[in-house]
């Protein structure tokens, strides 16, 4: 049995995602285009039969699906919390996603994307113009890990 937000009590229902900041050595930000013509970072919704698994355990195969199984990187903290609203494209439906942002670095491994990513590109995040790729909660989400990672820098902290 389906629930719908307009009968569970005028609450609203969201879908849980993972998402990564994923920066190489030199601190670019990897970033690729669905094919829906869609730009995103790395990372995705959690699935049903996930609901008892470690985050860790579903970013670890989002990477494998989206990146490839040769791809490593290092996670770190929850960085990020972004909400994002989007049209379905299996349904036609909105649904609204409620995404946890996790800045991780990349160490090693060719990057295979998958067959739903068309390309990518790892932007420089002192010239990155967000705006011109994303938009919505992705958007927001994207300004405010570069916002708080050049805080950081400025302090000398490091993630």
């Amino acid at each position: 049995m389906t629930i719908t937000a307009n009968k569970y009590l005028g609450k609203d229902l969201y879908f849980v995602a993972v998402k990564l900041f994923l920066e190489d050595k030199d601190g670019k930000l990897f970033i690729f285009k669905d094919r829906f013509g869609e730009w995103d970072l790395p990372g995705g919704r959690l699935r049903t039969n996930e609901f008892n698994k470690s985050l860790k355990a579903v970013i670890d195969r989002k990477v494998k699906e989206e990146l490839g199984s040769a791809v490593k990187c290092k996670i770190n903290k929850p960085i990020v919390f972004m909400r994002h609203q989007r049209i379905e494209f299996s349904t036609k439906e909105r649904v609204r996603i409620f995404a946890i942002g996790y800045q991780a670095k990349y160490l090693s491994g060719k990057i295979k994307l998958s067959s739903d990513h068309l390309k990518s590109e790892w932007v420089n995040l002192e010239n990155f113009k967000p705006e011109k790729y994303f938009e919505g909660g992705w958007l927001k989400g994207v300004k405010d890990y570069i916002k708080i990672r050049n805080n950081l820098s400025k302090s000398n902290k490091s993630f």
